[in-house]
């Protein structure tokens, strides 16, 4: 009996790490059992909740991958297989950009490209300033490196674009090695331009950082033009960029990222990363290149059909009364500020309580596109991410849903 008591005071001593216990739930996801609950009812729900795309992956993915010729699929290169990487220099360079092959590294999806960009720059507890809302998994990435994100916030009101330069110097400590910013933005669909861009390059010169160019959603632009963080060649060494074929194939289930540089230090520390994880996938980064061989005219109809989502979704909006957001200029997502006391708990509510007609609507929660504390409660992220049709009922029910839930407060 004393041996048994002994074991279970070990037992009862075994915790896990500070960073597992404090790695968040993703507000993308974490209602997804209320969702197949609610499905399990029978009730239908429309997904803007993630930015899972709806547009078919091109045919010439599907077969390279079926033309793969190999009989064993073996561990590819580290950095990227050679033929992919130079798949992506002319893609960059089509783009205005003079990036050479032995200036990428492939990645397992752009989250890895995210993390290996924090781990090379940031010793543990340093710190890179982010502007919020941001892409939630930053959160997750930077607990993973071991580092702090500072978060400057963003309004809606303001469109969510950049504050003065003297607002971000503030934070800037002896800590700060970085500065990380999404272009287009996710969650907001912001465009940062020419100036707020120049307004980083000197931000990052005059401080002796690194910029961190989150450029997943370059292709998604619906007025003015898309300006690249590595077009600013004065501070090349400086920058790090982070792309992705996710969004831009939709194929976010490939798991193909990248990461460029023209630093040698950051490219050698990533390709020794990228070595430490063997390789990225084989048969996806064969299908990648054959991707990159389409022609403006997909870019166009794809873009075409999202600006049309965009407005369907953006009109929605405006017939909700109270609601404040800005027609975003880019990716596929608004972050509206709805006239509602607590975003979690109207997410919640759409999947638990409200139907109309036998269906209802799945958003992603505001707050967890935060880092601080009591921030976006009465926002939510909406994923165009559906065919317009869909889209003009589910803002139909989501208009309906935020009365019904305000009649619930009373």
């Amino acid at each position: 009996m004393k041996d048994r008591a002994n074991i279970d005071t070990i037992e009862s001593k075994i915790t896990i790490s500070k960073r597992g216990l404090a790695l968040p739930a993703s507000p993308i996801r974490k209602l997804i059992p209320l969702a197949e609950q609610a499905k399990g009812r029978g009730i239908k729900i429309y997904h803007l909740n993630i930015g899972q795309p709806d547009i078919e992956t091109p045919p010439e993915f599907w077969q390279a991958i079926k033309g793969y010729a190999n009989k064993v699929l073996a561990y590819g290169n580290s950095q990227g297989m050679a033929d992919y990487l130079s798949k992506l220099s002319q893609y960059y360079k089509k783009c205005g950009l003079d990036i050479s092959p032995d200036e990428i590294i492939v990645t397992t999806g752009g989250s890895e490209a995210i993390i290996f960009a924090m781990t090379i720059i940031c010793e543990p507890d340093e710190e890179i300033i982010v502007f919020e809302p941001f892409y939630t998994n930053y959160n997750g990435f930077a607990i993973q490196a071991g580092i702090k994100l500072v978060p400057i916030t963003t309004k809606a009101e303001d469109g969510f674009h950049l504050p003065p330069r003297a607002i971000i110097e503030k934070v800037i400590t002896s800590k700060t090695r970085g500065i990380l910013f999404c272009n287009p933005n996710n969650p907001t669909g912001t465009v940062y331009g020419r100036e707020e861009l120049n307004m980083l390059k000197e931000l990052v010169r005059d401080n002796n950082l690194f910029l961190l160019a989150d450029e997943v959603y370059r292709e998604f632009i619906y007025e003015g033009k898309h300006i690249s963080a590595m077009s600013m060649t004065e501070i090349s060494d400086r920058i790090i960029m982070l792309d992705s074929i996710s969004k831009r194939f939709s194929a976010c289930g490939a798991r193909v990222g990248n990461l460029v540089t023209k630093n040698r230090d950051i490219y050698n520390a990533a390709l020794h990363l990228g070595q430490a994880r063997l390789c990225s996938p084989t048969l996806e980064q064969v299908g990648a290149a054959a991707a990159y061989d389409l022609g403006d005219d997909y870019f166009k109809k794809m873009v075409g059909e999202y600006r049309n989502r965009r407005d369907v979704v953006y009109d929605g909006l405006m017939k909700i009364p109270g609601t404040i957001c800005i027609n975003p200029g880019g990716a596929f997502y608004i972050m509206a500020k709805l006239p509602i006391d607590n975003a979690e708990n109207f997410a919640s509510f759409m999947l638990t309580e409200f139907s109309y007609n036998g269906k209802s609507v799945m958003v992603a929660p505001g707050p967890g596109f935060y880092a601080s504390q009591g921030k976006g409660q009465s926002e939510c992220r909406i994923a165009y991410v559906l065919k317009t049709d869909d889209l003009k009922d589910a803002m139909d029910i989501l208009k309906r849903g935020v009365e019904a839930y305000n009649l619930k407060g009373k």
